[in-house]
């Protein structure tokens, strides 16, 4: 079920100004509890779906007993659900890619010293999805075996009470609130347009011949549009993570029951895959459900806002941090030594030679969005198969390297032979 609203900017927060840094211990702990599963379900051979959790202070992934239940640290935690596709194992290889690249970037460069902001927070969750995404389609390109495949995900992480989604295709997060189950993402998919352009009840999108065509998915383009939401939690809050394995056959009404009647993230996990597999078990199905406490997060008041989807706008980085800045510099660059013209220190530039702050080649995409998360893209619907852009491979054309005169010499002599052939035929 889909729950379409307007979007709503950045939080005004009560526990910090934005891009501070706020350690969990300022404010009190956050205490977890958590559980995730993935099932093959009753049709497919193969598991293309993949789970990530992990403690980035402790630098652990994975469902050891510690992670299990466990206070969040000044550098976080991250959670990941991803579906993927292309048939035989490229989906599964994507998938597993994705869990792979979302948390190596997560960790990557983390301060052990100091806590991480909430905007850095959502700067890192960004740019991991997007350095996922070009990794998949740059593998995907040099092997033919693995050419289309793709995966959705929908990536959660907090360094405090503020929970940051990120979203690419059609797996989903859910929160129960105080007994009302709230999906706070979106999902990007033709069935979901459909919906909120009025054309399909959520009645008829269950029967809709289509409802499996997603709208974009990491690696099927060079870039993705990578949707930012968050919620700011509150006491008891549960959070669902799940793959369209579960969404797609578990009614809403009756995932809202299960979470509701569990207190235990490890026994929701296993009645919530089985009912799916009850109920057909068409596709994999995967889920992380995790209980957030503490005093780290406000009680539930009367007057809380309740729950819905609400966008998340990260600040500006200043331009010559960005990545459409030093994209546009080694343009310059490459235009200046095209000309025999010297660069600023008198020799010739070294095109290859990465920008001061540069990132690995994962994060410099034609058009990728910047470390701000913006696009150097103009906004536009999504592509399935985006334009690459000046770092594409070129495709070199062998040519002949024969002269001219040689060329000009036997098309005569063709021509010949034809107009020969032509007047014997005809005598």
């Amino acid at each position: 079920m889909t729950q379409p609203h307007s979007p709503v900017s950045s939080p005004n927060v009560s526990e910090g100004e934005e891009g501070d840094s706020v350690s969990p211990g300022e404010h009190g702990e956050i205490r977890v509890r958590l559980f995730a599963r993935t099932d093959v379900g009753q049709v497919r051979e193969h598991n293309e779906d993949n789970f990530l959790v992990a403690d980035l202070t402790r630098r652990q992934r994975g469902l050891m007993e510690a992670n299990r239940q466990t206070t969040i640290g000044p550098q976080g935690a991250v959670f990941a659900v991803c579906d993927g596709m292309g048939g035989a194992a490229a989906g599964e290889i994507a998938s597993q890619l994705a869990v792979d690249i979302v948390c190596e970037k997560m960790i990557e460069g983390l301060d052990d010293t100091a806590g991480v902001s909430r905007d850095e927070l959502g700067r890192r969750l960004v740019r991991a999805v997007e350095a996922a995404g070009l990794r998949i389609f740059q593998e995907a390109k040099l092997d033919r075996t693995r050419r289309g495949m793709g995966t959705t995900v929908t990536a959660a992480a907090l360094v405090d009470s503020v929970l940051f989604l990120a979203q690419v295709g059609d797996s989903r997060g859910y929160i129960l609130r105080n007994g009302t189950l709230t999906q706070v993402t979106r999902d990007q998919s033709l069935v979901n347009q459909l919906i909120e352009a009025g054309q399909l009840t959520e009645e008829e999108a269950e029967t809709f011949e289509h409802n499996n065509i997603i709208l974009q998915a990491l690696g099927t383009s060079d870039t993705v549009q990578v949707d930012l939401t968050y919620v700011e939690l509150r006491k008891g809050d549960i959070l669902l993570l799940c793959s369209d394995g579960l969404s797609g056959m578990v009614r809403f009404d009756e995932i809202r029951e299960v979470l509701r009647s569990s207190a235990d993230p490890l026994e929701t996990c296993k009645t919530l895959t089985e009912r799916a597999n009850q109920a057909g078990g068409h596709d994999n199905i995967t889920v992380i459900v995790v209980h957030f406490d503490g005093e780290g997060v406000q009680a539930l008041a009367p007057d809380t806002e309740p729950l819905k989807y609400r966008k998340y706008t990260l600040p500006e980085e200043p331009m010559e941090a960005t990545e459409s800045h030093r994209r546009q510099s080694l343009r310059e660059m490459a235009a200046a030594a095209a000309a025999g013209a010297p660069s600023k220190g008198g020799m010739p530039a070294n095109l290859y030679a990465p920008t001061d702050g540069a990132a690995d080649p994962a994060t410099r995409s034609s058009g990728a969005p910047g470390p701000g998360g913006v696009s150097s893209l103009p906004a536009g619907p999504w592509q399935e198969q985006g334009p690459h852009g000046d770092d594409e491979e070129r495709i070199s054309i062998p040519g002949t390297h024969v002269p001219a005169w040689v060329v000009v010499a036997l098309v005569l002599c063709v021509v010949a032979m034809l107009g020969a052939t032509a007047f014997l035929l005809l005598r």
